[in-house]
């Protein structure tokens, strides 16, 4: 059974700094990706890492803030968010596929965690 579960969510305040982890059972997955919803918003994308880690991709509103990697014998992904803006709040959800290239849209992800919540008060 395949489950991916996210930690490492909170209230802070503007300016700190999060690191959210996400454990992986159940199978390895090619690419990783983090995304976020805020409430009356559509789900959209964060970040995603490919296998081996060497390529990545932001959303331009995190780009510079926020830093994804993975740790492979761990089954654990990682998304370190520094400089964190109050518009940064959301529920964070981490997501996996099988696809061979980096993907930006939810749908292509098929496989969720339950999400984990973010709060930056200003």
């Amino acid at each position: 059974q395949v489950q991916l579960v996210e930690s490492g969510g909170g209230l802070v305040q503007a300016g700190d700094s999060l690191r959210l982890s996400c454990a992986v059972s159940g199978r390895a997955f090619t690419v990783m990706g983090w995304f976020r919803q805020a409430p009356g918003k559509e789900r959209e994308f964060v970040a995603a890492i490919d296998w081996r880690g060497s390529r990545t991709r932001y959303a331009d509103s995190v780009k510079g803030r926020f830093t994804i990697s993975r740790d492979n014998a761990m089954n654990t992904v990682y998304l370190q968010m520094n400089s964190l803006k109050p518009e940064d709040t959301a529920v964070y959800y981490c997501a996996a596929t099988t696809s061979l290239v980096i993907l930006t849209t939810a749908n292509n992800y098929n496989n969720w965690g339950q999400g984990t919540q973010v709060t930056v008060s200003s």
